[in-house]
């Protein structure tokens, strides 16, 4: 029975995502919490390179990550 390693967790990948491509300080890019940083990614690869994201899913994004510091909102 051969049994695989898990592949290691991306932090290369990851840090050049929240970092690089979406510009986040570190500070913000540590204390994302991993949902945060899986949203974020979510609305890049839901658009093509260069176009916004459909408005559908731009509004899912604010619904459940407001920018104000109250819980999100019920659908």
């Amino acid at each position: 029975m051969g049994a695989s390693a898990a592949a290691p967790f991306p932090w290369r990948e990851v840090m050049e995502f929240g970092l690089g491509r979406l510009g986040w300080p570190p500070d913000v890019f540590w204390t994302a919490s991993p949902r945060e940083i899986i949203a974020a990614s979510e609305a890049f690869r839901a658009a093509p390179a260069g176009e916004a994201p459909a408005r559908g899913i731009l509004d899912a994004l604010m619904r459940d990550h407001p920018d104000d510091s109250g819980e999100a909102a019920e659908a």
